[in-house]
C-alpha cells in the first residue's frame, strides 16, 4: 500500500471525515479463480458496498467429480454478499438484473464472460478490468501462462477501462513486476493477484475524482494469448531444451506436462534447461553429470532438458534421480 493509499484511507476512518466522503460507491464486481480473490477482498475491506457478485457457476473438480464454488462465491458467501452465477451476459434479461442492482461501478478480474454494450454503459464510472499483464501485450484469456511461454523477463498488471473488444480499453494505471526463473503460472498468477488488487484500491479515489483519463492502447504492440486446453501439457521432444523449460513453467500447475513412459503418463513437474547441444537420438533418457543441477536428462531438438520432479501415473512426485533408481530401465530409454 502507497503512501496515498494510507492516507486516502485514514481519511476515511477520521471522525472529521463527512459520511458522504466516508460512504463508498456500490460496486458490483465480476470474477471467478483464485486471481480475482484478491481484488474482492480489498474491496470488502475497503470502504465501498459491493452490492454483488458474479462469477461462474459450480463445476466438477477432484476425483470424485463432485460440484464445486468457484473460489470467488466462497468468499463472496463468507461475507454475505448475493452470488449471481452465469456463463453469459448476452441476454436482455441480465442487463436488467445488473442495472436493477444500480451500480455506480464494475469491477472486473478474471470472469470468463463477455459483457455486451448494454452492461457496459450502464455504471456511471464504467466497468473496470484488472488484467495480468502490461497492456496491449498478452491480450486474450491466458496472459501469464504466455508471458512464460515466450520468455518474457518481466510482466505486470493494467487497470483498464472496458469497451467491447477484448482487453483494448483505455489504460488508467499499470505496474510492472519481474518475472523469476523459477516462476511458473500459479506462482505468477499469486504476485500479480496481489498486486492488481493494491493497484486498484490505488487507482479508484483518483477515478472517482475524475483525475485519470484513460490512455488509449498502441495497437502496433499488441499481442494475443489463446485459450490453454489439456492437450498442451503433452510434451515434444523435438522442441529445444530452453522452450520445453518453458512450456512446464506456463502450464503448472494446469495442464500439468507430461510425456509417456512404458504405456504411462510421467508428470513432469520441473526441469531444467543444459545449454549446448545434446548427443543421442530425440527423447533418449541420459544420465548427467555430478556438475548438474539434476542428474538425468533428456534429448531434446537442442540441448539436454534436465529433469528434477517427475511423478508416473498413479504413484507420488518424487525427484528424477530417485525415479532412476527405481527404475533401472528409465536411462537409455526414449521417450515417445
Amino acid at each position: 500500500m502507497t503512501r496515498k493509499t494510507k492516507l486516502f484511507s485514514w481519511v476515511l476512518r477520521s471522525p472529521l471525515c463527512s459520511p458522504w466522503l466516508r460512504k463508498g460507491k456500490r460496486i458490483v464486481f465480476m470474477g471467478t479463480p483464485e486471481f480475482a480473490v484478491p481484488v474482492l477482498e480489498s474491496l470488502i475491506q475497503g470502504s465501498h458496498d459491493v452490492a454483488a457478485v458474479y462469477t461462474q457457476p459450480d463445476r466438477p473438480a477432484g476425483r470424485g467429480q463432485r460440484p464445486s464454488a468457484p473460489p470467488v462465491k466462497r468468499l463472496a458467501v463468507q461475507h454475505g454478499i448475493p452470488v449471481i452465477q452465469t456463463t453469459t451476459l448476452k441476454a436482455g434479461e441480465a442487463a436488467r438484473e445488473l442495472a436493477s442492482l444500480k451500480p455506480e461501478l464494475l469491477v472486473v478480474a478474471a470472469f470468463g464472460c463477455i459483457l455486451p454494450r448494454e452492461i457496459l454503459s450502464l455504471p456511471r464510472f464504467g466497468c473496470l478490468n484488472i488484467h495480468p499483464s502490461l497492456l496491449p501485450r498478452h491480450r486474450g484469456p491466458s496472459p501469464v501462462a504466455n508471458a512464460l511461454l515466450w520468455g518474457d523477463s518481466f510482466t505486470g498488471v493494467t487497470i483498464m477501462l472496458m469497451n467491447e473488444r477484448v482487453d483494448s480499453g483505455g489504460v488508467l494505471a499499470q505496474r510492472r513486476v519481474d518475472i523469476s526463473a523459477s516462476d511458473t503460472t500459479g506462482s505468477l498468477t499469486l504476485k500479480l493477484s496481489q498486486l492488481g488488487a493494491e493497484l486498484l484500491m490505488e487507482t479508484l479515489p483518483e477515478w472517482f475524482a475524475g483525475e485519470l483519463r484513460p490512455q488509449t492502447q498502441d495497437e502496433a504492440g499488441a499481442t494475443y494469448s489463446r485459450l490453454i486446453t489439456s492437450k498442451d501439457g503433452e510434451l515434444d521432444w523435438r522442441l529445444t531444451a530452453d522452450e520445453l523449460s518453458r512450456r512446464i513453467r506456463a502450464f503448472s500447475p494446469w495442464p500439468g506436462c507430461y510425456a509417456w513412459w512404458k504405456g504411462k503418463r510421467l508428470k513432469i513437474h520441473s526441469a531444467a534447461p543444459l545449454p549446448g547441444k545434446a548427443k543421442g537420438q530425440v527423447g533418449k533418457v541420459v544420465a548427467l553429470p555430478e556438475s548438474c543441477s539434476a542428474r538425468v536428462g533428456v534429448v531434446t531438438g537442442w540441448g539436454t532438458l534436465g529433469l528434477c520432479q517427475v511423478q508416473v501415473e498413479g504413484k507420488r512426485e518424487m525427484s528424477a534421480e530417485e525415479f532412476a533408481r527405481g527404475q533401472r530401465d528409465f536411462v537409455g530409454s526414449t521417450l515417445p
